[in-house]
């Protein structure tokens, strides 16, 4: 990458050696994090509490100013894989501890977003394991195979997919009542062949939420089979999944590069604010 230089309307563009010269605008990246407010308003998934953020309580310090506190110091309390947008890793299946900060990608990814109609069960003639119930939606291999774009400056390595439609209200949706879409079989085997390592969803789960534990698009593209739970037998260990991300209606489907962004913390799971940079032709 060449050394940034300014451009047209405060854009910030760097000159990038790949799919013979792209450059990308590093100023204005697109946010796709949902962050935790701690207000109520956050999306819910499965079962898990409330994320909560509570002042410290120490002998007579309380860390709040507005309670007489000299300052603000809070203790905060969540669930990663069911609060707000979230990058898992491998260990999300392992025995063996496998934290996500190990394999998560410090530099920027070549990246497509996608914007697909999940389909009713049985419509493309694609099954998970277990099989589709009546009533879900799937983000099939046809649908993303549709939207692919037959011309690429690059060849991506992360793949972000928007599910239409694609109301601001789900910024805040409670999917215990509203199920959500989840990726089919031959999606995530498609996936797999095509290059990608770094998926990026805007629904809270590659797989549906009961599903008697196979986790089968996630053992997938993590290359693990199924009921094993050894590290070792991983294929795709440098892989990871970021779910329930936001991804607003006026980010155009494209190329973009990807950098995720996730706290030093140990875990599976961390809270993460993937961003996309703009990409345009050298």
């Amino acid at each position: 990458m060449e050394t940034a230089h300014s451009g047209a309307a405060g854009a910030q563009w760097a000159t990038l050696a790949i799919g013979g010269g792209c450059r990308v605008d590093l100023a204005h990246p697109h946010d796709l994090s949902l962050g935790f407010n701690f207000d109520g308003a956050d999306p819910r998934w499965f079962d898990s509490p409330r994320p909560r953020c509570e002042p410290l309580a120490s002998g007579a310090f309380v860390g709040r100013v507005r309670s007489g506190g000299s300052c603000n110091c809070s203790t905060l309390s969540l669930t990663p894989h069911c609060d707000g947008t979230h990058t898992e890793c491998a260990g999300h299946l392992t025995r063996e501890r496998f934290d996500v900060r190990e394999v998560a990608p410090t530099r920027l990814l070549p990246a497509l977003l996608l914007s697909v109609t999940p389909s009713p069960a049985g419509h493309d003639g694609e099954g998970t394991r277990p099989p589709p119930l009546e009533g879900d939606r799937l983000i099939t291999r046809s649908g993303l195979e549709r939207a692919w774009p037959a011309l690429l400056p690059f060849q991506p390595e992360a793949l972000i997919v928007r599910t239409l439609p694609n109301p601001p209200a789900k910024r805040q949706r409670d999917y215990r009542g509203e199920p959500a879409p989840f990726l089919s079989l031959p999606a995530a085997q498609w996936l797999v062949k095509r290059g990608i390592e770094h998926l990026v969803l805007d629904v809270p789960s590659a797989d549906r939420a009961a599903d008697g534990g196979l986790m089968s698009a996630h053992r997938e593209f993590f290359g693990l089979p199924a009921g094993e739970t050894a590290r070792a037998a991983l294929r795709r260990p440098q892989c990871t999944i970021t779910e329930l991300a936001y991804i607003a209606d006026d980010i155009a489907d494209g190329a973009y590069l990807l950098g995720l962004q996730m706290p030093s913390l140990a875990g599976d799971a961390l809270p993460s604010r993937p961003l996309l940079y703009p990409v345009q032709r050298a």
